[in-house]
Protein backbone atom coordinates (compact mmCIF):
# COMPACT_ATOMS: atom_id res chain seq x y z
CA UNK A 1 0.00 0.00 0.00
CA UNK A 2 1.63 3.06 -1.31
CA UNK A 3 1.56 5.87 1.06
CA UNK A 4 -0.08 9.46 0.03
CA UNK A 5 1.92 12.16 -0.09
CA UNK A 6 0.35 15.51 1.05
CA UNK A 7 0.33 18.60 0.38
CA UNK A 8 1.71 21.62 2.00
CA UNK A 9 -1.35 23.87 3.17
CA UNK A 10 -0.63 27.03 1.50
CA UNK A 11 -3.95 28.27 1.45
CA UNK A 12 -3.69 29.42 5.40
CA UNK A 13 -0.60 31.08 4.38
CA UNK A 14 -2.91 32.84 1.23
CA UNK A 15 -5.53 33.42 3.59
CA UNK A 16 -3.34 35.35 5.95
CA UNK A 17 -1.87 37.30 2.78
CA UNK A 18 -5.52 38.47 2.12
CA UNK A 19 -6.49 39.14 5.33
CA UNK A 20 -3.62 41.56 5.96
CA UNK A 21 -4.53 43.39 2.67
CA UNK A 22 -7.98 44.01 4.33
CA UNK A 23 -7.07 44.69 7.58
CA UNK A 24 -4.87 47.31 6.21
CA UNK A 25 -7.43 48.39 3.83
CA UNK A 26 -9.43 48.84 6.36
CA UNK A 27 -7.06 50.94 8.06
CA UNK A 28 -6.15 52.94 5.29
CA UNK A 29 -10.14 53.46 4.69
CA UNK A 30 -10.39 54.81 8.52
CA UNK A 31 -7.22 56.98 8.33
CA UNK A 32 -7.30 58.55 5.01
CA UNK A 33 -10.47 57.87 3.28
CA UNK A 34 -11.28 55.84 -0.25
CA UNK A 35 -7.55 57.23 -1.95
CA UNK A 36 -5.87 55.72 0.40
CA UNK A 37 -7.53 52.49 0.78
CA UNK A 38 -7.07 52.40 -3.05
CA UNK A 39 -3.40 52.73 -2.53
CA UNK A 40 -3.71 49.92 -0.04
CA UNK A 41 -5.55 47.48 -1.79
CA UNK A 42 -3.25 47.65 -4.98
CA UNK A 43 -0.08 47.38 -2.78
CA UNK A 44 -1.14 44.20 -1.02
CA UNK A 45 -2.85 42.92 -4.45
CA UNK A 46 0.68 43.64 -6.80
CA UNK A 47 1.79 41.03 -3.64
CA UNK A 48 -0.80 38.76 -3.13
CA UNK A 49 -1.58 37.68 -7.23
CA UNK A 50 2.10 36.84 -7.78
CA UNK A 51 2.33 35.03 -4.91
CA UNK A 52 -1.01 32.73 -5.35
CA UNK A 53 0.08 32.18 -8.61
CA UNK A 54 3.01 30.31 -7.50
CA UNK A 55 1.60 28.61 -4.92
CA UNK A 56 -0.71 27.24 -7.76
CA UNK A 57 1.65 26.64 -10.21
CA UNK A 58 4.17 24.88 -7.34
CA UNK A 59 2.49 22.21 -5.91
CA UNK A 60 1.40 20.68 -9.19
CA UNK A 61 3.01 17.62 -8.89
CA UNK A 62 4.44 15.75 -6.17
CA UNK A 63 6.33 12.40 -5.47
CA UNK A 64 10.05 10.95 -6.06
CA UNK A 65 8.70 10.10 -9.79
CA UNK A 66 7.90 13.41 -10.59
CA UNK A 67 11.50 15.45 -9.60
CA UNK A 68 12.12 16.89 -12.55
CA UNK A 69 8.42 17.85 -13.27
CA UNK A 70 9.09 19.31 -9.48
CA UNK A 71 12.07 21.36 -10.59
CA UNK A 72 10.67 22.52 -13.94
CA UNK A 73 7.46 23.57 -12.18
CA UNK A 74 9.66 25.39 -9.78
CA UNK A 75 11.31 27.65 -11.92
CA UNK A 76 8.55 28.17 -14.15
CA UNK A 77 6.81 28.86 -11.06
CA UNK A 78 9.17 31.53 -10.14
CA UNK A 79 9.77 33.03 -13.42
CA UNK A 80 6.13 33.20 -13.64
CA UNK A 81 6.14 35.12 -10.32
CA UNK A 82 8.33 37.37 -11.48
CA UNK A 83 7.00 38.31 -14.64
CA UNK A 84 3.90 38.84 -12.68
CA UNK A 85 4.85 41.00 -10.43
CA UNK A 86 6.57 43.42 -12.69
CA UNK A 87 3.62 43.65 -15.03
CA UNK A 88 1.36 44.48 -12.37
CA UNK A 89 3.54 47.12 -11.03
CA UNK A 90 4.04 48.62 -14.72
CA UNK A 91 0.24 48.09 -15.12
CA UNK A 92 -1.03 49.87 -11.42
CA UNK A 93 1.86 52.93 -12.30
CA UNK A 94 0.80 53.41 -15.96
CA UNK A 95 -3.12 52.93 -15.75
CA UNK A 96 -4.11 53.87 -11.72
CA UNK A 97 -1.51 55.52 -9.96
CA UNK A 98 -1.04 55.05 -6.47
CA UNK A 99 -2.35 58.51 -4.74
CA UNK A 100 -0.33 57.90 -1.80
CA UNK A 101 2.88 55.96 -2.76
CA UNK A 102 4.29 55.35 0.60
CA UNK A 103 1.20 53.54 1.68
CA UNK A 104 1.18 51.41 -1.74
CA UNK A 105 4.59 50.42 -1.20
CA UNK A 106 4.26 49.58 2.48
CA UNK A 107 1.25 47.47 1.56
CA UNK A 108 3.10 45.54 -0.60
CA UNK A 109 5.86 44.93 2.08
CA UNK A 110 3.43 44.09 4.81
CA UNK A 111 1.96 41.41 2.69
CA UNK A 112 5.05 39.89 1.58
CA UNK A 113 6.10 39.78 5.62
CA UNK A 114 3.48 37.60 6.19
CA UNK A 115 5.46 34.89 4.68
CA UNK A 116 6.83 34.64 8.13
CA UNK A 117 4.08 32.98 9.24
CA UNK A 118 4.36 30.60 7.05
CA UNK A 119 6.57 27.98 8.85
CA UNK A 120 3.73 28.33 11.53
CA UNK A 121 0.46 28.16 9.05
CA UNK A 122 2.12 25.65 7.02
CA UNK A 123 3.06 22.91 9.71
CA UNK A 124 1.07 19.62 9.57
CA UNK A 125 -0.92 19.03 13.14
CA UNK A 126 0.58 16.58 14.90
CA UNK A 127 -1.63 12.91 15.35
CA UNK A 128 0.62 12.05 18.78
Amino acid sequence: MAASIKRPRFQNLLLAQLFTVSLMTSLGAWYGGMPLATSVVLGGMVAFLPNAYFAWRMFRFQGARHTKQIVNSFYKAEAGKFGLTAALFTLVFIAVPPSNPAFFFGAYVVTLFAHWLGPWLMRRPSHT
